[in-house]
């Protein structure tokens, strides 16, 4: 298993992720709620260790 490499600059709500290779996606977390571009699926925490997902292509 390889080391990686990953940057994230927070501005407020929006979150920018950086690999290696440089920017990677933007993501915007409101609350307990966020949105991912690369996977285009929304994200709700939920007490404890738990967390709703739901992908684009499954919408």
């Amino acid at each position: 298993m390889g080391i990686m490499f990953r940057k994230r600059k927070k501005f407020g709500p929006l979150i920018l992720n950086f690999t290696e290779k440089g920017f990677s996606s933007w993501s915007i977390k409101v609350g307990r709620w966020s949105w991912n571009s690369r996977s285009r699926a929304h994200r709700v925490d939920l007490p404890g260790p738990l967390s709703w997902k739901q992908d684009k292509s499954r919408a």
